[in-house]
């Protein structure tokens, strides 16, 4: 996931820590213990008057997503593992209109088949709202299960399926998007990098479809307990101010967009072709990345509360922008 981030810290909460697309330095012998968000007391409030409110993530059932895919084990592209996740989300998404994009791609590493999966739930209006992730792990890191890096985002976009599932939904399509390939093979490079989101942003370019998305919306890393969603300069600034203020509205605001970076992510091919895009990008994992693209990247760090407060955030934001 964040792998492929070339991180230019500009705020105030600068960490001093090397480019993202480089191996974080050396952590401390103690790392702080990871908490989890208390719950806003507003946010109950904030919803109930709300006229025609989201509905809310089912925390637990996300985690359990998150937890079930990490027991898989590393889920790099090629592996027995990243089969079994394929598996496991054909299985989950049964039923739906389902469309298996897949293609081959050449990398340092060879030449290796890739599927991005995309799931559609109608709309009684025009256009289309993406929601996306990226579900493999890092190639060339063994012992490494992703539970932040690919695992999070991953388990929530199937969360959000059963939000998703009740008929067709007023506003906007939704289509949910799971990437592949999103990691290096060998170095985070233009080249080297976003396999799939830059496969179907082209594709979606030829055939049309990308004039007719609203908004692309990005999850990677967003399961942290310690939660503080990065505003990412590369995202459409029009775009993240939606997503501001549904977080504001909930009651969230202090998990977001406190600090400004600039994040090379799947969302960056999608904004070439026109698409307006929000990375939603915690780059803040463990003190000094201690976390980042480790073994130390387990369920242990993560809180069910993280991924209902992106969760909710996300399906406000899709209601707002389907006004």
């Amino acid at each position: 996931m964040s792998g492929r981030l070339l991180l230019v810290l500009v705020l105030v909460l600068a960490l001093g820590t090397p480019a993202c697309s480089q191996a974080p330095t050396t952590p401390p012998d103690k790392k702080p213990e990871a908490k989890a968000p208390a719950a806003p007391a507003a946010a109950t409030a904030a919803r109930g008057v709300e006229a025609g409110a989201a509905p809310q993530i089912n925390a637990a059932r996300a985690m359990q997503y998150v937890r079930e895919i990490v027991s898989i084990g590393p889920r790099p592209v090629g592996s027995a593992g990243h089969r079994k996740l394929e598996a496991y989300l054909l299985t989950h998404l049964k039923g739906d209109q389902v469309e298996t994009d897949e293609f081959t791609a050449s990398t340092p590493a060879g030449t290796f088949p890739m599927r991005n999966y995309i799931a559609r739930y109608p709309g009684t209006k025009d256009g289309v709202i993406v929601i996306a992730t990226h579900y493999d792990t890092v190639y060339s890191l063994k012992n490494f299960v992703g539970a932040n890096d690919g695992g999070s985002g991953t388990g929530l976009l199937l969360e959000l399926v059963h939000q998703l599932r009740t008929g067709k939904r007023e506003g906007p399509s939704v289509w949910l998007v799971w990437l592949d390939g999103e990691e290096a093979f060998e170095k985070w490079s233009a080249t080297d990098s976003v396999y799939g989101s830059r496969h179907l942003a082209q594709k979606w370019q030829k055939d049309g479809t990308a004039k007719k998305i609203k908004a692309f919306i990005l999850l990677d890393m967003i399961g942290d307990a310690d939660l503080n969603i990065d505003r990412d300069s590369n995202s459409t600034p029009a775009l993240l101010a939606v997503v501001g203020q549904a977080a504001t509205r909930l009651g969230y605001q202090s998990h977001f967009f406190r600090r400004e970076i600039a994040a090379e992510d799947d969302h960056q091919p999608f904004a070439a072709v026109g698409v307006p895009v929000a990375d939603l990008i915690d780059f803040d994992y463990g003190y000094g990345l201690a976390f980042w693209h480790t073994p130390e990247d387990t369920l242990d760090k993560l809180s069910p509360r993280s991924l209902e407060i992106v969760g909710n955030v996300v399906l406000e934001s899709v209601r707002m922008l389907g006004q």
